[in-house]
């Protein structure tokens, strides 16, 4: 029995996808484009700042980038409170300079996805100027309701639901004489997708910037686009006594409901419209934050994936080598046939990586993420090591910190993870020529930064490109998947493919240097390994053999073995 239930472990985690698509093992990089680079001097990135810079995304041997909202926006959530969506911002450039970086980049052999976000536009946006006059076919674009009155005359909002920022999702609008729906800021209302006109419309964004050339589009907090008609109250959900927290309720009629995956389906055909006459396949790729099993439904419903945020969500600085085999098992084990899976280092809603597992333990989880099946996500400065920098309430940007009030700041904003990359040692870390950034840049940038890191014999960076070349290899394209508890400060990976040199990953989780027998728990391996590359300080010569009996794995780090020879045959695990 334990024979047949390792078996059935290994064929699940075996092969990454029956059909090859050209975004199987993407390598996807995130561009907050406020934060990468000015080119103006005003202290805010823009458009024409990433064009010089897209060399980067080539050196960091990424295939593709998707970019944080780029539209006209009065600001109030940095861009995804959106007042055109077929226009560029003034503050980032022009639809020239956007035409220009597809342009550079295609010539770079890069793809480019936009940020569409569907769920809600700008109260500044001209739809919704005509929606509280009551134009048709304007009306309905939004979700309106009349709310009741309450014994004492006031007026109170149709139900007890809560924005995402904190405090009612529903605003009073004395000229519509009607509530109308927001899940996020009150400046950003719900569209209204039960309303076959605002659907058609909203393709017509896709298919505006599709023409353009974009190669697909990342969908923001998309299962939040429908809400329950009835507009029924949500239960308590016990976790909090504060009714203007988000988290007071249990979002049941405000999440996951099944219209989303359908409206997912509609966009897939316009999608496919480009792709019909030899067009390469246009990606779709789901932000949405929820459990497991709702996630997964995305593949059936016509998304290349959805985000898997499992090393986010799940994972710490503390988390055991069992906490992460069971997310990765989880998510390879759980995919539908056919599927390919996903892995998310980090995001600008998002700590950091290197603040969330530590910096010295950062490298090693970025190794992991690359040498798992399919698709990486990496977020702008991952490549560096960069962690979060502090941000007061005085200086702060995000409307979820600001919200929160002084004393609940710094737990809720964001702002600490998107502060200005950290290019070089000259003014601003080399992100501006303008003393004064849009956010705090980082004080330790004279010595944390990328051109340090490229001047260096060892840094992040180099050891970045490092794993990043080793993805290219066919045992980490397209090899059988395993994954191992050494013990309980170590885990391991394998990526073995018949005929091809296998890759081995191991990490050590604990506080110091540990000399390991990696043949008790993985069979079959050869009798030396060479070390491909150990993290920044491990002090392990690349090319090195080893004997995998005595294989020294450093305090909080990493090590990359690989077979001198073609393998012949699969590592199994040892129960």
């Amino acid at each position: 029995m334990r024979v047949l239930i390792s078996f059935i472990v290994l064929i699940a985690l075996g092969g990454v996808n029956s059909e090859e698509k050209w975004w199987s093992t993407l390598s996807l990089y995130q561009i907050y484009p406020r934060s990468f680079k000015d080119s103006n001097g005003d202290g805010v990135g823009d458009i024409k700042g990433i064009i010089d810079n897209l060399e980067h995304l080539v050196d960091s041997k990424v295939n593709a980038f998707w970019m944080s909202p780029v539209y006209p926006s009065p600001g109030v959530d940095m861009g995804y409170d959106i007042s055109n969506f077929v226009d560029i911002d003034p503050l980032f450039g022009s639809l020239t300079d956007f035409d220009n970086l597809l342009e550079k980049a295609h010539g770079l052999d890069l793809k480019v996805l936009m940020d569409f976000v569907p769920n809600h536009s700008s109260d500044q946006h001209e739809w919704f100027q005509k929606s509280v006059k009551n134009i048709l076919p304007y009306n309905n674009y939004y979700i309106w309701a009349n709310g009741s009155i309450k014994e004492d005359g006031t007026r109170a909002p149709p139900n007890n639901w809560v924005s995402v920022f904190g405090g009612p999702a529903w605003t009073w609008n004395d000229q519509r004489q009607a509530y109308y729906l927001h899940q996020f800021a009150p400046q950003q209302p719900d569209l209204n997708y039960r309303y076959e006109n605002l659907r058609r419309e909203m393709e017509n964004v896709l298919r505006f910037w599709l023409d353009r050339g974009v190669d697909g589009f990342r969908i923001d907090a998309v299962n939040h686009v429908f809400e329950i008609q009835s507009l029924q109250d949500e239960p308590l959900s016990g976790d909090t006594n504060d009714p203007n927290n988000y988290g007071y309720l249990d979002h049941i009629y405000t999440k996951d409901q099944p219209e989303c995956y359908k409206l997912v389906g509609e966009w897939r055909k316009v999608l496919e419209e480009y792709n019909k006459n030899g067009g390469h396949e246009r990606l779709m790729a789901m932000e949405a934050y929820t459990d497991i099993n709702l996630t997964m439904r995305y593949y059936e419903s016509g998304a290349s994936f959805p985000f898997n945020f499992g090393f986010i969500q799940r994972l710490r600085n503390d988390s055991s080598p069992n906490d992460f085999k069971s997310v990765i098992d989880e998510w390879m084990e759980r995919m539908p046939d056919g599927s390919v899976a996903n892995w998310v280092i980090g995001n600008h809603d998002q700590k950091r990586v290197a603040s969330r597992y530590g910096v010295e333990r950062a490298p090693g989880i970025v190794a992991l993420l690359h040498l798992l099946p399919g698709v990486l996500v990496t977020y702008n400065g991952d490549e560096i090591d960069m962690p979060d920098n502090y941000v007061s309430w005085e200086q702060g940007k995000d409307p979820q910190g600001c919200n929160a009030g002084r004393q609940r700041f710094e737990a809720a904003s964001r702002d600490p993870f998107r502060t200005p990359f950290l290019w070089d040692g000259t003014t601003s870390a080399g992100f501006s020529t303008n003393p004064i950034t849009w956010l705090p840049v980082n004080p330790d940038y004279k010595t944390l930064n990328l051109e340090v890191q490229k001047n260096s014999g060892d840094s992040q960076f180099k050891f970045y490109q490092a794993i990043a070349e080793l993805r290219a290899w066919p045992a980490a394209k397209n090899g059988d998947l395993h994954t191992y508890v050494i013990n309980n400060n170590i885990f391991a990976i394998s990526r073995a493919l018949k005929s091809q040199r296998s890759i081995y990953l191991v990490l050590n989780f604990g506080n110091e240097v540990l000399n390991l027998d990696l043949t008790e728990k993985i069979e079959n391996m050869s009798e030396e390994l060479i070390i491909y590359r150990g993290t920044v300080n491990s002090g392990l010569p690349p090319g090195s053999k080893i004997n995998p009996k005595s294989a020294e794995i450093p305090a909080r780090g990493a090590v990359i073995y690989v077979a001198p020879e073609m393998s012949r045959n699969y590592g199994v695990v040892m129960l």
